[in-house]
């Protein structure tokens, strides 16, 4: 029995801990990383609309259109635009905001480190509030 409430201890901890961190259960953690495989997937197929859609309101609003937004990441993002390959980072608790960290190959055979800042809705939905592009330490392809 002592062993149980041990376990049951440590992991009451972690929970108290994790949420502490401000940082969400794994059923968030993929809908997360879900959310933001979508919208490659979007850019992918040159879905304007599913993109935008999957961008928070604050973001929408800065672009006005799905065009207009998709030109943007096509210009300026182009390792988010059309990845070789990308690889799920660690998801951290920034100064109150989610960040999700996502190494990507670009087109050009060049890793590049996406932060993804996340967002949950009223409506309980996760959407991207941006993303910025930063140097990768890791290798090209």
């Amino acid at each position: 029995m002592r062993g149980f409430l041990s376990g049951l201890f440590v992991l009451v901890n972690l929970q108290i801990a994790a949420a502490q961190g401000n940082l969400p259960d794994a059923a968030n953690r993929a809908s997360i990383r879900g959310v933001i495989t979508a919208q490659i997937e979007a850019f992918r197929r040159n879905d304007a609309q599913a993109a935008f859609g999957l961008a928070t309101p604050n973001i929408q609003g800065m672009f006005g259109t799905a065009e207009n937004f998709i030109a943007m990441v096509e210009t300026g993002y182009p390792p988010v635009w059309r990845p070789r390959d990308l690889q799920f980072g660690a998801l951290e608790n920034r100064d109150g905001q989610l960040v999700q960290k996502v190494e990507l190959i670009g087109p050009d055979g060049a890793p590049a480190l996406a932060l993804y800042t996340m967002e949950r809705g009223p409506d309980g939905v996760w959407r991207i509030d941006g993303c910025a592009l930063l140097p990768s330490e890791k290798l090209s392809v």
